[in-house]
């Protein structure tokens, strides 16, 4: 794709990458194929592809996003299935990251969006926060339909029927091998998971003990700042990057780590791309650091010699999320692991496509989130599962608003095939 940049804008490293990336799409349109919200809407502007053309319009003229731009880059769900396709190796993340930001700078919103984004910013990230609005949540929704946004009733409708206990586990603290230790690993804990489901880290932390990790849950680190770069909120999101890069390179120094493990793909992808957040930051060399250290748990798993074959016969459908998929490009890693401990493994039709989750965005566009997680849902009963295995919270919040069958991290069934408890999910008390 031809630009035209002046040599002024290119001076700006983030035009300048987005320059690179513009140039390298070639226009071939094969991301339509595989783009979730092109396929429900059928508009070339809610493809990769129409958005860039957005994209390039915007940042070359140098001007205020408009209302028709911000429409269509909101109806994205970041789910990267485009790069995943694109033969041109277009890195559409980057891109548009930078156009988030653009639009979060330039753009004023109208006064309900500012609000909703308001308080997603400033609950979501925060457990005990997010804990509270729960809470809050459970005594409004019995009159969800009353509500005037459909926003509003999304978010009433995320909430579980039962809210955990705080996890004890989560707190900063040190949890030793079982056994002679092989390996030293920072476990980054989560925000909305700790939450919405405390089962995920403790099946976490009991695997990896008996497996022989060290596991450190560090002290001063917190959201992955995820959620606000999506928003395009640059400062937040680099705060929040900032504090897990102090907090997880404190313990690196003290005693170093073999891996920072992630147990929810939609951190993971973010924490793996610190590196390129803070490439022009003096924490650039630490941000890298945290990068390379950073690991899906499926990836550290198959580094540790997990045990084969203790599963119960069950017919698990393994949900790919796109974070991990597309994101991290970890594909096989999860269904490997499951089949190794005994599972039977199956995988829906279109395992490529969103389940419709992405982050809030089942919160902020909950019609178009609602037809995906309705054809997720279907694929996956089709195969007739036991139980549905996922790599991140989000998606098995918005799969199990949608289905009766259990959802549990993939996580959850290997400690309970390696010696751990069963899934409590499984247990037919509990929802």
């Amino acid at each position: 794709m031809q630009t035209t940049f002046t040599p002024e804008q290119l001076k700006d490293p983030a035009i300048a990458r987005s320059n690179e990336i513009l140039r390298s799409c070639v226009h071939c349109g094969f991301c339509t194929a595989t783009c979730p919200t092109y396929q429900v809407l059928g508009d070339e502007l809610d493809s990769p592809r129409g958005r860039i053309y957005l994209i390039k319009d915007m940042l070359e003229n140098d001007r205020p996003a408009d209302a028709k731009t911000v429409k269509h880059i909101d109806r994205c769900l970041s789910c990267l299935a485009c790069m995943t396709t694109c033969p041109s190796g277009v890195h559409y993340m980057h891109l548009v990251d930078h156009a988030r930001a653009h639009i979060e700078k330039t753009y004023r919103r109208p006064f309900m969006d500012r609000a909703l984004r308001w308080v997603l910013a400033r609950v979501l990230p925060y457990p005990g926060r997010f804990r509270l609005a729960l809470l809050g949540a459970k005594i409004g929704y019995p009159f969800r339909r009353l509500m005037p946004d459909a926003r509003l009733r999304a978010m009433l409708e995320m909430v579980p029927s039962q809210i955990p206990p705080v996890s004890r586990n989560d707190d900063p603290q040190v949890f030793p091998a079982i056994g002679p230790r092989k390996k030293r690993v920072a476990l980054m804990t989560g925000c909305a998971q700790r939450a919405l489901n405390t089962d995920i880290n403790d099946a976490t932390i009991r695997l990896l003990r008996r497996l022989g990790c060290e596991v450190v849950v560090a002290r001063g680190m917190g959201c992955c700042g995820a959620l606000v770069h999506h928003m395009g909120k640059e400062d937040e999101s680099h705060a929040a990057a900032a504090r897990n890069i102090r907090a997880w390179l404190a313990e690196d120094r003290a005693d170093p780590l073999d891996a920072i493990v992630i147990n929810t793909s939609g951190c993971g992808t973010t924490v793996k791309d610190y590196g390129h957040m803070f490439r022009n930051d003096p924490m650039a060399a630490d941000a890298a650091r945290v990068s390379a250290l950073a690991m899906d748990i499926s990836e550290l798993l198959q580094t540790l010699d997990l045990p084969a074959g203790g599963a119960a016969p069950l017919r698990v459908a393994y949900h790919a999320a796109c974070s991990l998929q597309h994101g991290q490009k970890v594909k096989t890693a999860p269904k490997d692991l499951l089949r190794r401990a005994g599972f039977e493994v199956v995988e829906p039709a279109d395992p490529h496509l969103c389940c419709g989750s992405a982050g809030t965005y089942n919160l902020m566009q909950p019609e178009i989130s609602g037809q995906l997680r309705a054809r997720k849902v279907r694929t996956l009963e089709a195969k007739a599962p036991e139980v549905i295995a996922a790599g991140n919270i989000g998606c098995m919040m918005q799969i199990g608003g949608g289905t009766e069958i259990p959802v549990v991290h993939t996580v959850e069934l290997l400690d309970w095939a390696t010696g751990g408890p069963k899934p409590p999910r499984l247990s037919p008390d509990r929802p």
